[in-house]
């Protein structure tokens, strides 16, 4: 059977109507490498947490996409005025997904935001905003094609990244003004730009915990090179 793939999602509030939405360049990254995306909701009513153990019932690994910025007081902050975008509803369902994933030890993939709520899930923080809060900083929010490389990494050969492309530079894409800042509890840095950012972590136990700042299911709709990194997901996932 294909490895189930929970993916979450972000959650939009309109006129008489909430919505929740996920960029299908996800869903088409893992169903490309073999795996069976199952969307997971943005859960609106914290009574309701609980079928969050139902979910990962039925999944075999799960990957935190991008979207709003994670609330600053998870890391005993108030925000600075760069943030403007955050949900709640979605930093509550995050948190307990992560935690009760992390305790089964489901494979887990943080893309973009994604890479940020593990890290301070796991008792690190986060730069709010690296563009006010991080002196001689690169671009990291490209405004062209996000299906395009932007700038480099530079991957340490002791990594999944490495081990993934077999390379230690990779052009990749950014989407972020936020950045991991202080690690968590058992990760390591595994990729940074030249100005320093953290571009990935991995876990330093024997989970399968893997964090990338940068959106690499967006460039697989052009680069297959970028697929492998979902094609190796997937495959740790299979039970």
């Amino acid at each position: 059977m294909k490895p189930v793939i929970g993916l979450t999602c972000q959650n939009e509030n309109l006129v008489n109507r909430s919505i929740n939405k996920i960029n299908y360049t996800y869903i088409n990254a893992v169903l490309k490498s073999g795996g069976l995306p199952i969307i997971i909701p943005v859960i609106k009513d914290e009574k309701y947490l609980k079928v969050i153990e139902a979910y990962l019932d039925k999944l075999d690994g799960i990957i935190f996409t991008g979207g709003e910025d994670v609330a600053s007081q998870y890391f005993n902050e108030e925000p600075v005025k760069e943030v403007t975008f955050i949900c709640h509803d979605r930093d509550i369902t995050e948190m307990e997904l992560f935690n009760k994933a992390y305790e089964r030890g489901l494979p887990i993939l943080g893309i973009c935001r994604g890479i940020q709520l593990l890290n301070i899930a796991l008792g690190g923080d986060i730069y709010q905003d690296i563009y006010s809060q991080v002196r001689n900083v690169i671009g990291h929010s490209c405004g062209h094609n996000v299906q395009e490389g932007y700038h480099n990494v530079n991957i340490l050969k002791d990594s999944i990244l490495y081990e993934v492309f077999k390379k230690e530079k990779l052009l990749v894409n950014s989407q972020h003004h936020q950045a991991v800042r202080r690690l968590g509890k058992d990760l390591k840095i595994t990729a940074v730009t030249s100005d320093g950012i953290i571009e990935a972590v991995e876990s330093t136990n024997d989970k399968f915990v893997l964090g990338i700042q940068f959106h690499p299911e967006a460039m697989a709709v052009k680069y297959d090179e970028l697929l492998k990194l979902f094609i190796y997901f997937v495959n740790k996932c299979k039970k």
